[in-house]
């Protein structure tokens, strides 16, 4: 199974196996997010994500048909690789909004080797876990706490808004109002920094479309994730501003 960005393991949640499994929620250490410059958006986050990050997109994984890649949108956390500017040296997060990706950690569904059901997964590595600290994941009976369906629920809707994302980046796509995008930035010393290899909004492309587009897309409520995108592609300068101060 490939680990999907920030987790060290992947391992199913089990009632027998983590009966006497403990959460530290005191304990709150995104370090092992520390290299990543880019992280997944559902948009639905859209709203609150355009205020803190540039909202990009990518394409994920291989095409097939003849077809392009995917479309996957991005939060952008840092201008070079293996850096992030929202993770403080203690650990913490350094931003009014953080991405659902990074809530949900440790924990992820993932699908089993049928490629049907899915489970809850955890990061066994992550150092919040315990044996006789913090809350507990199963009861004496070995049901699930309020606190591990509180989690289910969480990642339930996760994945809900993961197909609805999917779904909306490939009405964007099909518009063909996306093209590849460059931001450049003078740093102190004369140093520039590049940032390629993403999608974003042409805003011409996106003035010509047919009314009866545009119809749609306010219909379906893809107006507000352009124009949500759009806005969010101010902070690219603001974290250019963020890694002057660091």
């Amino acid at each position: 199974m490939q680990l999907p960005p920030m987790y060290r393991s992947l391992v199913a949640l089990d009632r027998a196996q983590h009966r006497n499994l403990r959460v530290r929620q005191d304990l709150i250490n995104l370090n092992p997010a520390k290299s990543l410059n880019s992280m997944f958006l559902n948009v639905i986050e859209f709203a609150d994500a355009c205020q803190n990050f540039p909202i990009v997109f990518v394409r994920a994984g291989q095409g097939q048909d003849g077809k392009p890649a995917p479309l996957m949108p991005l939060a952008v956390l840092g201008l070079q690789n293996g850096e992030n500017l929202f993770i403080k040296e203690d650990g913490t997060w350094d931003a009014e909004y953080a991405p659902a990706y990074l809530r949900r950690y440790p924990f992820a569904m993932a699908r089993l080797d049928n490629g049907e059901q899915m489970v809850v997964c955890m990061d066994d590595q992550w150092e919040g876990f315990s044996q006789t600290e913090g809350q507990p994941m199963f009861d004496d009976k070995g049901e699930p706490t309020e606190f591990t369906q509180s989690v289910l629920k969480f990642l339930e809707s996760y994945e809900t808004e993961v197909e609805r994302t999917r779904l909306v980046c490939e009405a964007l796509d099909e518009a063909g109002i996306l093209e590849p995008m460059r931001f450049e930035a003078s740093m102190e010393g004369g140093q520039k920094i590049e940032v390629d290899g993403f999608l974003a909004i042409n805003d011409e492309k996106f003035a010509k479309l047919e009314d009866a587009k545009v119809l749609d897309f306010h219909r379906r409520g893809l107006l507000q994730v352009v124009e949500y995108h759009r806005i969010s592609m101010r902070n690219m300068r603001r974290l250019a501003a963020k890694r002057l101060q660091k």
